[in-house]
């Protein structure tokens, strides 16, 4: 498999290479290289790539997800009549905490907050809490653990995000045996919606989280948000997902590789080829990667991301 990775040596090492003008080679070639190159690689019919798989151009984000059924935890809640009275959230906000029942949070600015829990770094921890940093917001985001951060790089590719925030609140709420407190991991808000989102690997939930996770999601029903747990990851969508990022920012296309590997995906074709057959291929690779993660072009996620992956138009074949 060939390296998707563009260095600024490969770089000195293409432009120098040849005295041909990038423009006249894709004007001359591209077109005619990309048929060419088709030919050698198995691509199914149009209506039989587009009608299966998790198709990276027109995903929701939380069908990146496996399914986690909280409904083993709500039985230990007191969700007797008022009782969204009885719970209160609290949030931070201007550097100051604030509380409200339940029944209120949905007209509360708890989006606009600050993380209630403050994170640090020491030796022999066992999570690595970080910043990541968001191509939707232009802004560093905490994340308390790998999992979170690749939470964080789901939402940024695929959920139309417009803010989100660590941390977002304290829940407190009435088991039928005692009274309980809970912190979910993030509130995102979308074009779609809001998430309240909790984070946490399938083998590592427990009954007594099952039973948080339960009561966070009665109160974001409770507000008309969404609710998940990310437990884990449909295979092969995270490792697609981070090689994708590595091209999610502003990214300049001087040699005008863009509009040609656009055209010339609208008729199927395999990344490598598209690569191989654009005047310069390593620059080639980091155009397709931008454009797979700003959705532009797409993939089957379902599948293990490569140079064999068929690469997609949203207008094409649809």
């Amino acid at each position: 498999m060939r390296a998707v990775v563009v260095t600024s040596g490969l770089f000195s090492h293409v432009v120098t290479s040849s005295g041909e003008s990038p423009r006249a080679r894709q004007r001359c070639g591209f077109a005619g290289a990309v048929d060419g190159a088709r030919s050698r690689v198995h691509l199914p019919p149009g209506g039989e790539t587009q009608s299966r798989g998790l198709w990276s151009h027109r995903c929701r984000w939380d069908e990146l997800l496996v399914p986690v059924s909280v409904a083993a935890g709500r039985g230990g809640l007191d969700l007797r009549p008022g009782w969204t009275r009885r719970w209160t959230a609290t949030w931070r906000t201007a550097g100051d905490e604030v509380s409200c029942m339940v029944r209120d949070l949905a007209e509360a600015p708890v989006a606009g907050g600050n993380p209630l829990r403050w994170f640090s770094w020491r030796r022999a921890q066992r999570h690595r809490p970080g910043l990541q940093f968001l191509v939707s917001t232009g802004r560093h985001h905490g994340a308390e653990s790998l999992e979170e951060a690749r939470l964080l790089l789901a939402l940024d590719f695929a959920a139309g995000l417009v803010d989100v925030v660590s941390q977002p609140m304290s829940l407190r709420f009435d088991t039928v045996t005692a009274r309980r407190g809970h912190i979910p991991d993030f509130l995102a808000v979308t074009r779609t919606g809001v998430w309240l989102i909790d984070v946490r690997p399938r083998a590592l939930i427990e009954p007594e989280d099952l039973e948080a996770f339960a009561a966070a999601a009665e109160v974001a029903l409770a507000c008309g948000w969404h609710y998940t747990v990310a437990a884990e990851w449909v295979e092969h969508v995270s490792a697609a997902v981070d090689v994708f990022s590595s091209q999610r920012r502003h990214l300049s296309d001087l040699l005008a590789l863009r509009p040609t590997l656009l055209a010339a995906a609208r008729e199927r074709a395999a990344f490598v080829e598209l690569a191989d057959a654009a005047p310069f291929p390593p620059l080639a690779r980091a155009q397709l990667l931008h454009l797979l993660w700003h959705r532009q072009l797409g993939v089957d996620l379902g599948e293990p991301f490569g140079d064999r992956s068929v690469v997609v138009h949203p207008a094409g074949g649809e």
